[in-house]
């Protein structure tokens, strides 16, 4: 193969080449948010081996002690908090639990919402009436008072706190659902598939649901992060995840009253919730630019 390349002039080496097109595909704070959430992905998966002490672990001896930045010992590499217990570990574990929390909860509203917003497309009628009644009252009440209620009532159960993050924002994705559907219908597959015999399974679990998929991905990343901020707003007001279990939440609440003598206690999981729910939403506008067809 002939060099015809300029005498003197070297090319740049394929990694560089790489990274070169990496960032014409990605940009900057997209590749940021990418980066972060893969992280927190690994920590979530790999905490039990990665945390320095178990998450409940307590020495009163070494209570309080700042981070190694700040002067504090090498052993606790962000300090510890009121009960001598290690930051970094309890920071992992919280971010494992919240965002376990926020993806089944959001699993449960995706599925729940495309479930009813296909049965009103199929049924019309009363039960589309009945549908979108529901939809506009779910949409209509402060979904923060009604888990407080709840939550206050029966207890705080984790399966009940993860199941009622499950019903939130379900009502986007059956109104999405049903709109998309109805119009799928109308279009040339679908009836053709409907004339062949083919049940309702078939059409819409086969035909419709692949063609839908990219916008309810795209509403999934953008609805996680508002799960997150749900997760952590009522653990922190004490009515979401118990201990000795640990969350971001619950974290940040426990170390607001040691924000002046001790504030890495709240503000790291802080930094934690801020930066993984705009990862998300970057990603997220990322996608809906790249997958939703109605922007192209």
């Amino acid at each position: 193969m002939v060099d015809l390349a300029q005498p003197g002039v070297v090319s740049p080496p394929r990694w560089m080449e790489r990274l070169g097109r990496i960032g014409r595909n990605y940009p900057p704070l997209v590749l940021f948010g990418m980066v972060w959430l893969a992280a927190m992905l690994f920590i979530a998966i790999t905490c039990d081996w990665i945390s320095p002490y178990a998450y409940a672990q307590i020495d009163l001896r070494a209570r309080l002690a700042p981070p190694v930045f700040l002067g504090g010992s090498e052993r606790h590499l962000l300090g510890t908090d009121e009960l001598g217990r290690d930051v970094l570990a309890r920071l992992f574990h919280s971010i494992r639990m919240s965002l376990m929390v926020a993806l089944i909860g959001t699993a449960i509203g995706a599925t729940l919402g495309t479930l009813i917003g296909f049965l009103a497309a199929h049924f019309r009628g009363l039960v589309d009436d009945l549908v979108m009644t529901l939809i506009d009252f779910q949409a209509s009440m402060p979904f923060m008072i009604i888990a407080l209620a709840v939550l206050a009532f029966f207890g705080n159960d984790l399966v009940l706190f993860i199941c009622l993050m499950g019903i939130f924002g379900w009502e986007r994705y059956a109104r999405i659902v049903r709109g998309m559907t109805l119009s799928a219908s109308q279009h040339g597959y679908a009836v053709a598939v409907r004339q062949l015999g083919a049940g309702p399974f078939t059409i819409y679990g086969r035909h419709i649901l692949p063609n839908i998929a990219s916008t309810l991905i795209v509403n999934l990343t953008l609805n996680f992060p508002e799960h997150i901020l749900l997760e952590t707003g009522l653990s922190f007001l004490g009515l979401g995840v118990q201990p000795p279990l640990t969350s971001l939440g619950n974290m940040v609440g426990y170390g607001r009253d040691y924000l002046q003598s001790a504030w890495w206690i709240a503000v790291f999981p802080g930094l934690a919730i801020v930066l993984t729910t705009l990862s998300m939403s970057l990603v997220g506008d990322w996608l809906r630019d790249r997958l939703d067809p109605t922007l192209r």
